[in-house]
């Protein structure tokens, strides 16, 4: 090989190599994140944060290291978690949100979901009065409000003609109307929404999706609107051009396992991004949960969770995923 020849090799192969770097580094890890703290991560939402310059991720920080003869203590008790990232791709811990709302010494919060309107954050949190050993207690879903996205005061208690309901999900309708899902849990789990023309005061509307489920997420991509939903065997997935009637598709996503680092078990309660004209879905797994081979029950390894992601795809009308695909994400600061 002569000089000229081996330099164009030599270069050709440095190229190469620097364009397969630049490829990795923006491949998504498995799993996304795991919570250095409780090692229970789970209901995920993620938001930019414009004084901070990085994208946020809350989360239910369930106590998977407590020792819980009760079955359900461990996700009684639980702080929202944040996380952040520059890019979507790889993730650090951050803090757990101060969240200026707590009527008993021990509390619960659950599943949040977070808005932004004229620079001023809006949290949709669901409270449990308590820490407790079993599920009979009340559930509200709770109003907050934040400049910084890490201190929340207090607005108030939405009214939702029960004391049941769970997992907020909210988007912006139109100008200066809001509409926002929840789980209706005496209504069998079912999929009801409420409306605002400000996001303070809130008016019950009625039932969107009568089957049950749980952790609704609405979003709005390939010019229609979307709403995923948590079956506990996968994620149902319903779309919808008006936002009040809804169609569900056949196939399920994140129901089959995957092959990749602690994603073997079913995806769970998710939130959806949509960005640069692309869907990413942030879900959660129980690691130890697998139907082949599942933990021992109360253990910490069917405790813990983590956060896993996979990007969405559309085709013929169908959402779908393929949750062993590489993920090359870089989210772009809005």
């Amino acid at each position: 090989m002569n000089f000229m020849n081996k330099f164009a090799y030599l270069l050709l192969l440095t190229v190469n190599i620097s364009s397969n770097m630049f490829a990795q580094t923006k491949t998504a890890l498995k799993p996304l994140f795991d919570d250095p703290v409780e090692h229970g991560a789970a209901d995920p939402v993620v938001i930019y944060n414009k004084q901070q310059k990085m994208w946020w991720m809350f989360y239910t920080n369930r106590r998977a290291t407590l020792n819980d003869s009760t079955g359900v203590q461990w996700v009684h008790g639980t702080k929202i978690g944040i996380a952040e990232s520059t890019d979507g791709r790889t993730w650090k811990y951050k803090d757990t949100a101060n969240i200026n709302y707590r009527t008993n010494p021990g509390y619960t919060f659950w599943a949040p979901d977070i808005i932004e309107n004229k620079g001023l954050y809006h949290i949709y949190l669901t409270y449990v009065p308590g820490i407790f050993k079993d599920w009979e207690h009340p559930r509200e879903i709770v109003h907050l409000t934040s400049a910084d996205l890490l201190n929340w005061k207090f607005e108030g208690i939405l009214p939702l003609g029960t004391h049941h309901v769970i997992d907020a999900s909210i988007i912006k309708v139109s100008e200066g109307l809001w509409r926002l899902w929840y789980n209706d849990e005496k209504k069998g789990k079912a999929i009801s929404y409420a409306e605002s023309t400000d996001l303070y005061n809130w008016i019950d509307k009625d039932t969107a999706i009568p089957a049950n489920g749980e952790g609704p997420k609405i979003f709005r991509w390939q010019n229609k609107f979307f709403m995923i939903v948590d079956v506990w065997k996968g994620m149902e997935v319903y779309s919808s051009n008006d936002l009040l009637a809804w169609t569900k598709q056949d196939e399920r996503i994140l129901e089959k396992p995957g092959k990749g680092i602690d994603d073997q078990a079913i995806g769970g309660h998710c939130d959806v991004v949509v960005n640069n004209n692309r869907a990413y879905v942030f879900y959660f797994t129980h690691p130890g949960r697998t139907m082949d081979k599942p933990a021992v029950r109360g253990s910490f390894e069917s405790k813990r969770s983590v956060i896993q992601l996979t990007e969405l795809h559309y085709h013929d009308g169908v959402v779908t995923c393929n949750r062993d695909e590489p993920v090359n994400i870089h989210l772009v600061n809005k």
